[in-house]
């Protein structure tokens, strides 16, 4: 991709929106998805997405909006040209001096969809990037507990990982994020009863939304898990509240 006259192009920001409460946007999240000039945001094959679902009842202005539509495949290379032909999209109002604001659930750079957009353009563009609240850390808090303390090593860990990566990878920290649970969860939770865990493990569903659950492992049922889950596991109890951090 040839470089551009960054000075009369428009600017692109990656905006992470949080996890699902819309009061969770930063303030300054807020500011840029009512003051730029697109919107665009990561969506299904049909319907929109949970990004602009965050989003929407916080748009005060009429911004033109612009669904990234990735298809649901297993192999990478849709997705690649799915990208490939967002940012020849995006680069039309980018060229002609317009802002245009990526969202995307979460952080941009913590599993977020721009990132792929940004390899491809931040070159040729003006970027910036406005971190959100990922979802470990609202998990956390929703399950009231700590992610880790001290000198404890915490892992982010990939649902779809094979059975015996996983188990390596739990085995050798002190603490874990497992994350895209969904149908992965007979695997994990093997895993978790294979290296006595269960006791140390707390699963939630839809962080922060309005049908968020969080339910006891043993009573999960694999069918019904959805993509947007997590299990945070703890192996140390935490010593927060003696003032030792």
């Amino acid at each position: 991709m040839k470089k551009r006259n960054m000075e009369k192009s428009g600017i692109l920001y990656g905006i992470g929106v949080g996890p699902g409460d819309p009061e969770l946007l930063t303030l300054k999240a807020h500011r840029l998805i009512n003051e730029c000039d697109v919107l665009a945001y990561p969506a299904p094959e049909t319907g929109d997405g949970l990004a602009l679902q965050i989003v929407r009842p916080l748009l005060s202005n009429d911004p033109d909006l612009f669904p990234l539509r990735m298809p649901i495949a297993v192999s990478p290379f849709p997705a690649q040209q799915a990208y490939d032909q967002a940012a020849k999209i995006l680069e039309i109002p980018l060229e002609s001096g317009k802002s245009v604001a990526v969202i995307c659930e979460g952080d941009p750079f913590f599993y977020g969809s721009f990132m792929y957009l940004f390899e491809r353009l931040a070159a040729s563009y003006k970027t910036e990037i406005v971190p959100g609240v990922s979802s470990p850390m609202a998990c956390a808090a929703v399950l009231k507990t700590a992610l880790v303390s001290r000198n404890e090593i915490l892992t982010i860990l990939p649902g779809p990982l094979e059975e015996k990566e996983l188990e390596r990878r739990l085995s050798d920290t002190d603490a874990a994020a497992i994350m895209k649970v969904g149908r992965h969860l007979p695997k994990i939770r093997r895993v978790l009863r294979h290296l006595r865990l269960e006791h140390c493990a707390q699963y939630v569903e839809h962080a922060t939304m309005h049908n968020q659950q969080i339910i006891p492992i043993e009573n999960l049922e694999a069918q019904k898990v959805p993509y947007f889950s997590m299990i945070l596991v703890r192996k140390k109890i935490s010593q927060v509240g003696a003032g030792v951090i």
